[in-house]
Order: structure tokens, then sequence, then C-alpha cells
């Protein structure tokens, strides 16, 4: 790294809080900025990320080795198969291509010359990438989820959907997929099954909770929070969707889910929700569960201004349970900086802002990246302080940043390695779209 870009970095990150070393299996002292200065680095292809000392980042996969799409693959989201044989062995990503006509935004032709979304596969013992499955109606494959009952959930993030599925053609918006994997070879696909009782929606993320509950959400600018509660546990063909509806109409405090009309929620579950008065937020994007909390990233939410749909953004919390209750948990100017972008003639200010994904840590934290220039992930401690009793807590780290400018890190996750996050960049600068790991180095076992 050049002197003068290092330098280039601390200045501009003098004005970004200063907070203690992270514990745990991914124990880090934190950044002081972002990678403001360093898009032009030698290394940016094979080390994309600043990040702290003590961690390596290596390439999982890229389109040396498995390339779908002409231009770019656009990896989208990460899961492994959590449990079974080989738990942890086998990573599945999603890949956000669209184009109602083959190839019509440069994005959704395949190399084979055919178009639609896949989902692909990664053994992580061998590096070999494979297609798992792939469909020419499928658009803007996003969210994805390894369930307890041993399926992979994924789902379209389309607000206005241009390839109906021929099994759920009333749909509007995007819709949810279950996909089984065959027992014998889990890089094979036994069948796909359109779960369309979890709404059409402009689908992102995905989460279960303990008793086979489904959480999804709606990305959109006035988009809700909805839960799906199955007849029969791991049973998605019958059940009832929920939307989140926080009393007397605030954004936060106590909630309730309302049930919707099950016919509309499958032509668009956005209709039935407003129609039930369900609370909206803006551009819900992924859902991650830590124990009996749901957290939201809310990718321009403004926790001042509720009206303003090109905030900032925010991470909120729902507190499930019986009475759920509502609050905002990480925002800009509360307990992390707001964030300014260099210019010519002044420093970047290295702060929050557009929340895109978040991941379960192995030590109850929750990590959180960006959707925007350099693409910040941080690590919100929910167990921290509130040292000055604004009702923030102040554990809110940062751990990395994308020196791949023109780049977005998404579908950040941890699989049964504690010490290594995974992090796919999509329309990378380099012109090759890959998933990333990266590593805490460990000296000995008591690091554990």
């Amino acid at each position: 790294m050049k002197k003068s870009l290092l330098a280039l970095s601390l200045v501009a990150a003098f004005t970004t809080q200063v907070h203690a070393d992270v514990n745990g299996p991914m124990a880090f002292k934190p950044l002081v900025g972002s990678a403001y200065g360093m898009e032009n680095d030698a290394d940016i292809a094979t080390a994309p990320y600043l990040i702290p000392e003590g961690f390596v980042q290596t390439i999982v996969s890229d389109e040396k080795n498995l390339d779908i799409y002409v231009g770019t693959d656009w990896n989208d989201m990460n899961t492994v198969n959590e449990t079974g044989k080989h738990a942890g062995r086998y990573l599945y990503r999603t890949h956000e291509v669209r184009g109602g006509v083959i190839g019509n935004d440069g994005n959704s032709r395949r190399n084979d010359g055919g178009s639609g979304g896949s989902v692909s596969v990664v053994d992580l013992k061998t590096g070999e990438a494979k297609e798992v499955v792939a469909r020419t109606d499928w658009e803007a494959l996003d969210g994805i989820l390894w369930t307890p009952w041993q399926t992979i959930l994924f789902a379209e993030e389309v607000i206005d959907s241009a390839r109906p599925d021929p099994d759920a053609p009333q749909a509007k918006s995007g819709l949810l997929y279950e996909l089984k994997l065959d027992p014998q070879d889990p890089t094979k696909a036994e069948s796909v099954t359109v779960r369309p009782l979890l709404g059409a929606l402009s689908h992102e993320g995905i989460e279960v909770d303990a008793e086979g509950n489904v959480y999804v959400i709606d990305e959109e600018r006035t988009g809700a929070i909805y839960k799906f509660v199955p007849q029969n546990y791991g049973d998605l063909s019958s059940g009832q969707l929920y939307a989140l509806k926080v009393a007397g109409g605030a954004k936060t405090g106590a909630a309730e889910w309302v049930a919707l009309d099950m016919q509309q929620v499958q032509i668009s579950a956005r209709v039935a929700a407003k129609a039930m008065g369900a609370t909206s937020f803006c551009r819900p994007e992924d859902l991650e569960r830590l124990a009996s909390t749901l957290y939201v990233a809310l990718t321009c939410e403004d926790v001042d201004n509720p009206a303003n749909t090109s905030g900032p953004g925010a991470v909120m919390a729902v507190e499930l349970g019986e009475k759920p209750v509502v609050t905002y948990v990480v925002a800009p100017g509360k307990n992390v900086p707001k964030e300014v972008k260099p210019t010519a003639s002044t420093p970047g200010v290295t702060g929050f802002k557009s929340p895109d994904n978040l991941a379960s840590g192995p030590d109850g934290k929750l990590w959180i990246v960006e959707d925007n220039d350099w693409s910040d992930i941080w690590v919100y401690d929910p167990r921290s302080k509130d040292a000055n009793g604004d009702g923030y807590r102040d554990g809110v780290s940062l751990f990395a940043s994308l020196k791949d400018k023109p780049a977005e890190g998404t579908g950040i996750y941890f699989g049964k390695d504690p010490h290594t996050l995974f992090v796919n960049i999509q329309h990378s600068g380099t012109g090759n779209d890959k998933t990333m790991a990266i590593t805490k180095v460990r000296k000995d076992k008591r690091e554990d």
C-alpha cells in the first residue's frame, strides 16, 4: 500500500468515532477510516478490501472458475448447507441478473446464449464451482437461506415482474422458491417449488425462527415486513401471511402482526399489506435473527425525517414474541457518524450510509455491509453500553472497506467456521465478480 494513500485515508478518518477493540472469534482493532483514495491500488483484483491487521482475504470463486453470464455474474447472497451430511462444505449463491428480454440490459444474457437467473454452488473443500439450477423466467435472484428442514429458500428481487412464473402467473412481483437438493449429491437439485403464499414482493431478506415461521420483506421505498406462519412446520404450501403494523401510525414502538388476504398476497402482497394499514419502511432489504430479535436493514430510512425517501439508512430491531416492539438500533448521527463523500478539495468523512445486507456473527454481534461507494462493513454489538442514554448502544465498529470503488459488497455471511466471513463483490471495476473470504489468522487455539 502506498504511504500517501494510507495517509489520505487516515486523515479522512479522524472525524470517525474511535471504538475499543472488538473481541470474540473475529476479534479485531477497528479501522479508522474507509478506503478513500485506494481505488487504484495495484492489488485490488486479489485483495479488494481494506481489512484490519491479523486478517487475510482470499478469492473463494470468481468468473475464472465459473462464468455464467456475459460481462458480469452479479453474485449476490450466500448460504451454506448448515446442517446434515458434510455441513458447511457447500456454499450456495444467487445471481441477481435482470431483463425482460434476453440481454436487453447487458446483464441477463448467459454465456450459453440463454437468459434468466441461477443458483450456483462452490465446494469449499475442492474449490469446484458449478450451477445448481437456472430458469429463463427467474429475475434478479437475491435472498437465499438454508432452512432447519434442510432445503434452500431463494427469491426474486423485482418490483414489477416481466417474466411470469408458469406455476404462479398471477404474481405481479417477485416470488420465493424452495430448492430441495439431491440427497446423494448436494451440488444437484432434486426439485424447485414456487411458494406464492409467502407473497408476490420485491424479495431480498429471508429469515426463519425456531417455530418455523418465515420472515420476508418488500424492498420498496414504502416496503413492509412480513411473517409467514405455516400450518405445519417445514411445509410452506399452506399457512397465513402477516404484515408488521406499529401502533399509532408510528415507525417504532409497540406493534402487531396483521393477517393478510391470502388470495391478494399471491397477486401483490404489497397491496394486501397496505389494505391492512401495515407500517411502511424505506427499502427494507435484508433480515437477520439473533435469538429473539429480528434485525432489518433499511437502506434509505431517515430516523429524523420519516418522510425522506432518500435518507442515509438505518438498522431496525423487532423484538419478537406475543407483543412485538420495534426500535432503531443503528443510525447515522446517533451511534455512528454520517458519511460525507470526499471531493477534489476535501477528504471524506467515514460514516454509515445505505445499509444493505446483514449477517449473524459467531459471537452474537450483527455484521452490516453498505450498498454504496467503498461499501464498508460494520459490526454492531447489541450488548454494548448506551453511555449517553439516547437509546442507541455505542458498539458500532468499522471492520472493512471496499477499495474496488464501482463495486458493491453484498451477501455477507458466516458459515460453519466462526473465523471466516464470506462476502460477494458484484459489478466489480476489474470486470471480475467474485466471492471473497475474510479470515482471521489464528496464532493458536486459545484465540477460539
